[in-house]
């Protein structure tokens, strides 16, 4: 069977349902520093690679499942994990093995994740978790969201702001780390293990060194680029050099890396717990660190953080309970899409057809201008979630929606007066399961890393806004708009996926595209995470990782295994089209199935990562 052959399409303006090969735009993509890339050239094109970029070859053909899928699910009844890096889902792995809980494991994949992965995560960022408690029979979900520095006040924000918005490097972006405490969080609730030994793999592989995998060492090289650039914006980056690329050099693909300060941290921590982080010798080190830049971030600020336990947000679509964290994220947008979608038959019209793609798009479009107009830390602002969050107000929203042309203008609803980041998953033999996000903001943070401690820390505090009257506005002692958002879903009371797409305002995007692959379309676990995507960017407001509308319906960009005549139909209907830059986020997850008296965790990866899930 040919890899294409699964594809149909209904059309959305006279399109047919022929599927063609990969089919670029000819725009030019963006690099992660705005430099032009060839258009046919993928993101991820190791040197001299572009020799086997033949839009007539596709990979080799399945005989089972879906045509497009890279690989079959990892199945397993005793546990379960999927993460960006191998060592890390080893690691959890191990840590089942050892008799340790699904949140043992995701915390000591995490902590490997900050060594091996740490363009995406690590110490100085933030983490959130969903973990299904299968004792109280319910979910729980914990957010540990940093607060900017008290001693950094609007004025001074507003004065280092470019064109209006915060910089995207250096000190005043700093909000105070939260991962640490996250991880705490869930080991005092739900570890099985003694603290120490979750750090155990994380110190091994800091000493002794693990090999750069392809695409993290791709995001490696950007990002330090763009700390040393001139103009960046860093106050200080000899620290990161010695850090990351020791001798001034960039580790290439295959190179053994170490980082011997993490690892003297690690210890540190294993042995003396959170509070040596925030309010023992590394919080001393930390704000020793920032006075000697001129930054803000201070022990006063490290020693106030505490993680807190949030009652998830959740939403029925078509039978499914959908659940989303609330707190200060997006979450609830992947809740607005859904329940847009849900008042149009995806089914009937078609996988990955025009008009599918653009309801859903058109959705996103609706939900993000409630995103930049309404969420904001609870704690300094009052959030209409409930109106946002009603079936009402999707039928209403849903109606603006036309099959034959694309929405203008596009803008939030009016509320009632009254009113590169890591994903990974865990699953152990009890039940739990746990979905768990990680993220120091934009790639690797904001440049800066304390004297010795080995880790970078997060420029979050970007995503305030400056705005009068917006409530994200920017105020010390606030948590920032987040983007980073695990993902959930249940079936009558049951657990069914820990779930999440990475990658800033694709969450959302992402997630919805998934919950639609497995609910309407019935892909499998591992088939709905490797099915072509969208991307959307753009919105008449901005926030988060979302680029400013350069037109007013924003820029579509749409994978290569999209149908040739889905996309000849969205053009026709007037999509701008933008190339395929990479930007559609990385999936893993882990399926809960019963199979007769047993449980089957089924855990998928995908092609878009350096990830691998494993299953026992």
């Amino acid at each position: 069977m040919h890899r294409r052959t699964f594809l149909q399409t209904i059309p959305l303006a006279a399109a047919g349902t022929v599927v063609s090969a990969q089919n670029k735009s000819s725009e030019p993509a963006q690099n992660a520093s705005g430099e032009g890339m060839t258009a046919s050239l993928p993101k991820f094109q190791a040197p001299g690679g572009e020799r086997f970029n033949r839009p007539d070859v596709h990979a080799g053909d399945r005989p089972s499942g879906a045509s497009f899928a890279s690989r079959s699910a990892a199945l397993g009844c005793s546990g379960a994990a999927g993460t960006a890096h191998p060592l890390a889902t080893q690691a959890a792995i191990e840590m089942l093995k050892r008799g340790g809980s699904a949140a043992d494991a995701a915390i000591a994949a995490n902590a490997l994740l900050g060594f091996v992965e740490p363009v995406s995560s690590g110490l100085g960022g933030d983490c959130f978790a969903f973990v299904w408690d299968p004792k109280a029979g319910k979910l729980e979900g914990m957010a540990s969201s940093g607060r900017s520095p008290k001693s950094l006040s609007l004025a001074t924000v507003r004065s280092r702001a470019k064109d209006g918005v915060l910089p995207k490097l250096g000190a005043v972006t700093v909000s105070t780390p939260g991962a640490l405490d996250g991880w705490w969080a869930l080991h005092q609730r739900y570890g099985k293990l003694k603290w120490a030994e979750l750090f155990e793999p994380a110190i091994h592989y800091c000493e002794i060194g693990a090999p750069v995998p392809q695409i993290i060492g791709f995001y490696l090289k950007r990002n330090m680029a763009a700390f040393l650039h001139p103009g960046s914006g860093v106050e200080e980056t000899a620290n990161a050099v010695a850090t990351y690329t020791p001798g001034g050099i960039a580790p290439n693909e295959y190179d053994v890396r170490r980082n011997p300060d993490l690892a003297r941290t690690y210890r540190m921590i294993a042995e003396g717990g959170r509070d040596t982080f925030y309010d023992g010798p590394i919080a001393k080190t930390i704000d020793a660190y920032f006075k000697r830049i001129g930054g803000w971030l201070s022990a006063e600020d490290l020693r106030e953080h505490r993680a807190e336990w949030d009652e998830p947000l959740v939403s029925n679509y078509r039978g499914v309970d959908v659940y989303a964290m609330g707190a200060n994220t997006q979450g609830l947008a992947t809740l607005q899409m859904l329940n847009i979608i849900e008042q149009f038959d995806l089914r009937e019209f078609g996988f990955q057809s025009a008009q599918s793609l653009h309801v859903q798009i058109e959705a996103k479009r609706l939900a993000y201008e409630d995103r930049a107009r309404f969420y904001a830390d609870p704690h300094f602002a009052k959030i209409p979630i409930d109106w946002l969050n009603s079936k009402d107000y999707a039928k209403q929203r849903a109606q603006l929606i036309r099959l034959d042309r694309i929405l203008e203008p596009v803008y939030p609803g009016h509320a009632p007066s009254h009113g590169d980041t890591t994903y990974f998953c865990t699953a152990d033999q009890d039940g739990m399961m746990v979905s768990i996000i990680q993220s120091n903001f934009r790639g690797m943070g904001s440049g800066l890393v304390a004297d010795g401690l080995g880790f970078m820390f997060q420029d979050r505090g970007e995503l305030f806004s400056l705005q009068d009257g917006h409530p994200n506005i920017y105020a010390p002692g606030k948590r920032p708009f987040q983007t980073i958002i695990p993902g959930f879903a249940a079936r009558d009371g049951v657990p069914w996926l820990a779930f999440g797409v990475m990658g800033g305002d694709m969450q959302p995007q992402g997630q919805t595209q998934i919950i639609v692959n497995r609910v309407d379309y019935g892909l499998d676990v591992q088939a709905a995470g490797d099915s072509p995507r969208w991307h959307h960017e753009g919105s008449s407001q901005t926030m988060g990782e979302d680029q400013p509308n350069l037109t007013p319906r924003g820029i579509l960009r749409l994978e290569a295994g999209v149908p040739a005549d889905t996309r000849k139909a969205l053009v026709a209907t007037g999509w701008p089209m933008g190339a395929s830059d990479g930007g559609f986020g990385r999936y893993e997850c882990i399926e809960n199935r019963r199979q007769g008296g047993d449980r089957v965790y089924a855990a998928a990866s995908e092609m878009r990562a350096d990830a691998v899930a494993l299953a026992y």
